[in-house]
This record gives structure tokens, sequence and C-alpha cells, in this order.
């Protein structure tokens, strides 16, 4: 079963674009306060963790990501690194993009792979397809809280 989200946002650095380039040019600063992110390590050239993902039915999922970071003239960009051996993972894609005021344009794409049991006969169609539409309303509303995650982390950035 694979699952996509997306977010888009701006939030504006408070230091200006030199603070901002900074910011987002560093996966572990960006991303430090994210809620939904456990055992987080990320640096100027990649970031690893946990995507936690409560889902009705199967419970917590924990999605583990890796993503390499692709420093750009005006931000940085997050490859998706695909992972093997694992029942459940998750693509981390993103690009933030700084205007000449230190406004960063951040977009992120999720594309979570979970393997479920084989579906079998119309009650196991059913549990599969309520599966599918309660993890992609949970993955969505994650996505929906980067904004906040990230607006924490750049204030604490600034602040020093």
């Amino acid at each position: 079963m694979v699952i996509e989200a997306e977010q888009r946002f701006t939030l504006p650095h408070p230091q200006g674009r030199e603070a901002a380039l900074a910011f987002v040019r560093d996966a572990g600063v960006a991303l430090a306060r994210v809620r939904f992110l456990r055992a987080l390590l990320g640096n100027t050239e990649c970031v690893t963790g946990e995507l936690v993902v409560p889902v009705p039915v199967l419970g917590e999922v924990d999605l583990p990501f890796r993503s390499l970071l692709n420093v750009t003239p005006d931000g940085a960009v997050l490859v998706p690194q695909p992972l093997s051996g694992e029942r459940a993972w998750v693509e981390v894609a993103g690009q933030a993009s700084v205007d000449g005021a230190g406004v960063v344009a951040f977009e992120f794409h999720f594309r979570a792979h979970l393997h479920t049991p084989q579906a079998e006969g119309w009650g196991g169609a059913a549990f599969e397809k309520m599966a599918r539409a309660a993890a992609a309303r949970t993955l969505e509303r994650v996505a929906g809280e980067l904004p906040e995650g990230i607006g924490e982390a750049m204030g604490a950035d600034a602040s020093g």
C-alpha cells in the first residue's frame, strides 16, 4: 500500500536571507521541533529518522526514512533514499527556497510504503479500503503539522 501527502507553506525568517539559508541547509536544525519525527539525526548532508503515524485500526506505525540534503543557490532540497528490509517506510522529499527578504517557501512530499496482508474476499477488501483511507487522512494531518514545528525551530534558531 502506498499513501502520499504533500504540504506547501511559507515562513519568514526573522533574521533575513542569510540566516534563512543557513537554517534550511541544516536539516537537523530545521526539523528539530517537528513533533511527529522520532530518532531524528540530521546535518548539512542528510537526515534520517522515523515518521510516527498513528493509524486507526493499525495502531502507531513508525516509518523510517533517509533523505540526502542537497544545497541549491536559493536553499536546499531533500532527496529521498529507498530503504530495504523494512515492512513499512516513507520517502521524505522536500524543497526550501529563500527569497531576498528571507521568506522561505517550503514544499514537502511524503510517500509512505506500508506492507499489509493480502486482502481476501469482500471483508479483506473492505478492511484494506478502510485502513488505506484512515492512513491517508492521518498522513495528511501529520503533514499539516509541519508549519508549526518548522516555525518553532526557526524561532529558536533566530533567538540563538
